[in-house]
């Protein structure tokens, strides 16, 4: 429940989230529920908007959901 807590905390800020895995996660935190934290990315990359989008390809920041139950540290930047 901490880990949960302490997202509510960090809500819309930009923090760095370190894994259970090893791994580094920098964004802002944009929804959290009881299982996940979502992370709006700060890399930009290609993403498919429609299969019927005239402009087929955009960009935009991704969200990743990550699991609270993985999240070892969340540090805000």
């Amino acid at each position: 429940m901490d880990a949960y807590y302490n997202c509510l905390h960090c809500m819309n800020r930009k923090v760095r989230i370190l894994t259970t895995d090893g791994k580094v996660h920098v964004g802002k935190i944009v929804k959290v529920d009881r299982e996940r934290v979502y992370l709006e990315t700060e890399q930009d990359g290609p993403v498919r908007t429609s299969a019927f989008s005239p402009y087929g390809w955009g960009y935009r920041r991704a969200i990743i959901p990550l699991s609270l139950f993985t999240l070892l540290a969340i540090a805000l930047i």
